[in-house]
């Protein structure tokens, strides 16, 4: 499909117009190039602030009965769901120093969930809390991961401060190999690999960036020992500061004002300004989400998906900006409901669209007095083009004297740094501080990067293999020739703007999974025709979005403004469809990948 061209209202005739004059201010020749990974020379930005150096111990060579590669939400959840099937060795390698991913990595000035907390947190009905926020605050969430660890008993065989480096399949044990940056090379009869989609910090590769002689960091790892306070604030070493900041994405939205309360001058560098919808943040009681029900998240989060995946719901019990503008999402999302006469319904989400860009673009008018820096503030894009963000703080910071916008779109984001400061245009904006709020490489995950190698039968990397054919799995999960290896992740998955929910729904499948093979003394490996036909099914309904994102301002949702390609990337008809899926499938179906073991069980 192309873009349509149908006879449209003048309206959307002049914003499409508009749209493409501020794209192209916009694009780079370098595309995702522009972009840096935290290592070689720029590795300190992706050090421990936190823990610091990790405690000296002898590298582990026993065996396990579970690895799980990452210690977020999603090994968090399979290490629980498994350790729930009676699963005794469960051993969760893990980057950071403590459980939380990159609730562990993210503790920046103004830190919140944008999900609605009550569907983010999970395993909230097995652990009895109820969240104090309706948006929680990234204490809290971190503070939830670590208590599901202990309910659990994850801590007792976790390895933190450790990364794995490797994945090697032994067939004459039919146990992997794991090995870290520690020395260990431990066995495991199964691994789950869960290492994220955001954890791999990016800086932009501005010419020069090495020479700044300020301070300077990477929001996922605050630097308090220079700033002062806490993420509530109170930055005292900022106070005579000036302070500037690259990126307006979600995270930029939240340090934004957080800054502007306590530094001397604040400069926001924006090459994209983000949508800021309403948050509306409050704090919450048990009796306000009706947690004095058995099984209430559940049914809260079962709701939440329905609406935002395009499914019906009777009700809507989260009721917020995400399910209100639940439509949109169509184009943001590769796992939605889709149904209707394409043209008609092409036709009808346009409208929609402009509708609301253009109250988000009245509530920058409203909200921000100086008219040039308003207009500059408002984004000029369809609303699926980039992560929606949502703040009551953001726009007001910008009526503060401490505080001015840096719009970098004429000169395709900021020129040069220097050893003073940053150079924009003709001006250069002197610093003692440069903040890089420029977000993960997205999708990245250690198997998909290349950084965490996977030898499988006969020595086979994943990776390699993957390169030739294009990856293959069985409903995302499992792989032919890598035996005992369940992935969780995006990848011909499901997807939703609720990750957690999806990985709880994935360690649930992954735990099965386990417990199948273990009951009958099996090895977990799909045949080549199961991950045909899962690709076939894949493919069959993959929605036509490429000429959509090639039509968008430049983000990491497009590959900066190279288009998002077609094709089998994930389940086409939405994350609940395909929950339901998996739950009939384990019903029905599970026993088809189990293979008869050849080495004996110790």
């Amino acid at each position: 499909m192309t873009t349509p061209q149908a006879s449209v209202p003048e309206e959307i005739a002049e914003l499409r117009q508009r749209y493409h004059l501020e794209r192209e201010r916009r694009v780079r020749p370098d595309g995702a190039g522009q972009y840096l990974d935290t290592e070689a020379e720029f590795g300190y930005y992706a050090a421990d602030p936190y823990t610091g150096e990790p405690a000296e111990r002898e590298p582990l060579h026993d065996t396990v009965d579970v690895a799980v590669v990452g210690g977020g939400f999603g090994g968090i959840l399979a290490g629980a769901r498994i350790r729930q099937q009676g699963a005794q060795r469960v051993r969760i390698v893990e980057k950071g120093g403590d459980f939380g991913g990159t609730w562990y990595w993210n503790r920046y000035p103004g830190i919140h969930c944008d999900i609605e907390s009550h569907v983010y947190l999970p395993m909230l009905d097995e652990t009895g809390y109820v969240p104090e926020w309706k948006y929680a605050p990234g204490d809290e969430i971190r503070r939830h991961a670590v208590r599901i660890a202990r309910k659990f008993d994850l801590y007792a065989d976790a390895l933190f401060s450790t990364a794995v480096t490797s994945l090697t399949w032994d067939e004459a044990s039919e146990t992997w190999i794991v090995a870290t940056d520690r020395g260990d090379a431990f066995r495991a009869t199964y691994v789950v690999t869960a290492t994220g989609t955001l954890s791999e910090p990016k800086l932009p590769g501005i010419p020069g960036i090495e020479d700044f002689k300020g301070h300077t960091f990477h929001t996922s790892r605050w630097d308090y020992a220079y700033t002062g306070g806490t993420p509530d604030g109170g930055m005292t070493g900022l106070s005579q500061k000036r302070v500037g900041i690259v990126g307006t994405g979600a995270t930029g939205i939240q340090v934004v004002p957080m800054l502007a309360e306590d530094a001397g001058h604040v400069y926001v560098f924006q090459r994209t300004p983000s949508t800021v919808d309403v948050r509306a943040n409050r704090r919450t009681s048990a009796a306000d989400v009706g947690a004095d029900r058995e099984g209430w998240a559940h049914e809260r989060r079962e709701n939440y998906l329905r609406i935002v995946s395009g499914e019906t719901a009777e009700r809507d019990l989260v009721a917020d900006r995400w399910t209100a503008s639940a439509g949109l999402l169509e184009k943001l999302l590769p796992s939605f409901r889709r149904q209707g006469d394409r043209e008609a319904f092409e036709a009808a989400y346009e409208v929609a669209d402009a509708a609301k860009m253009n109250e988000l673009r009245a509530r920058v008018e409203e909200t921000v007095a100086d008219p040039d820096t308003a207009e500059a503030l408002k984004p000029w894009y369809r609303y699926a083009c980039k992560r929606p963000t949502f703040s009551d703080k953001y726009y007001p910071a910008f009526n503060r004297d401490n505080v001015t916008l840096v719009d970098t779109a004429e000169t395709h984001g900021i020129e040069r740094i220097t050893e003073n400061g940053v150079v924009v245009g003709d001006t250069t904006y002197e610093l003692d501080c440069l903040i890089f709020a420029t977000g993960f490489s997205v999708g990245a995950s250690g198997i998909s990067s290349g950084k965490l190698p996977v030898h499988g039968r006969g020595a086979v990397q994943m990776l390699h293999g993957w390169a030739k054919e294009g990856p293959r799995t069985l409903h995302g999960f499992t792989s032919n020739g890598f035996p005992n290896l369940i992935q969780m992740g995006s990848l011909q998955n499901a997807s939703s703007v609720n990750f957690t929910h999806i990985l709880d729904e994935q360690a649930v499948h992954a735990a099965a999974l386990v417990t199948a093979a273990e009951a009958g003394e099996a090895l977990i490996e799909p045949s080549r025709e199961a991950e045909d036909a899962w690709i076939a099914v894949l493919a069959e309904g993959a929605p036509d979005h490429e000429w959509f994102h090639a039509d968008c301002t430049p983000g990491y949702y497009n590959r900066e403004g190279r288009g998002r390609p077609n094709g089998p990337i994930a389940y086409p008809h939405g994350a609940f469809a395909f929950h339901e899926l998996l739950a009939d499938w384990r019903a029905e179906s599970m026993t088809e990948i189990l293979r008869a073991r050849t080495a004996a069980r110790s």
